[in-house]
């Protein structure tokens, strides 16, 4: 259950985005994946990106941000949402991006672009331990402005006929910078071993 107590009223937010529509993009999310679990065990990098995008969705619907299409190119490109009625050139205060991740504190993109980034951390847990009917649990949303220098480039795995990760930057000392900005934490979740688990876990 999304719970009210659980979310921070005093971390900041971009204008035009606030606590009812993130909590419709984590009742829509964990709605939604639910019937998707075996995905995310055969195609983790897939889920993790339907997370992205099914947040993007929702706060499309219900927030002052829309979707950034670009009809010149069949990919999306930064950012996933834009300021609804923004006047003259994208600035870096327009700019939100969806993200998401089961790690507590990495993240990750191909971009290295200033602005605002909702993170979107989920666990997965099919014998629905933690709560009853909800195999797939936001457990926090982070949402912070980044800068360019905020960003670190991390290079490649992919070689070439072998696969591999393509380029990707990511924030330097995560944890810092996350610091104060999770605008929705489960109280009943914590941090141990570098992973997420329930307060009476292991």
């Amino acid at each position: 259950m999304v719970r009210a107590a659980d979310f921070d009223a005093a971390v900041s937010l971009p204008p035009g985005l606030d606590i009812s529509a993130i909590r419709r993009a984590i009742e829509y999310i964990e709605k939604e994946l639910a019937d998707l679990v075996e995905l995310y065990f055969e195609q983790a990098n897939v889920f993790s990106a339907l997370v992205g995008m099914f947040g993007t969705k929702t706060l499309h619907q219900y927030s002052q941000f829309e979707k950034n299409k670009h009809p010149d190119i069949a990919a999306q490109r930064f950012p996933d949402l834009c300021r609804r009625r923004r006047v003259g050139r994208l600035k870096p205060n327009d700019c939100l991006e969806s993200k998401a991740s089961k790690r507590p504190f990495a993240i990750q993109s191909h971009f290295d672009h200033a602005g605002w980034y909702i993170v979107w951390r989920y666990l997965v847990d099919p014998p629905e331990q933690i709560e009853h009917g909800k195999p797939v649990i936001i457990w926090r949303v982070d949402v912070v402005f980044l800068n360019k220098d905020d960003w670190k480039y991390e290079g490649s795995t992919a070689g070439a006929g072998s696969g591999g990760r393509t380029h990707t930057f990511g924030v330097r000392e995560p944890a810092t910078k996350l610091e104060g900005t999770a605008v929705y934490k489960r109280k009943d979740i914590v941090v141990k071993g570098g992973k997420p688990v329930p307060v009476n876990g292991d």
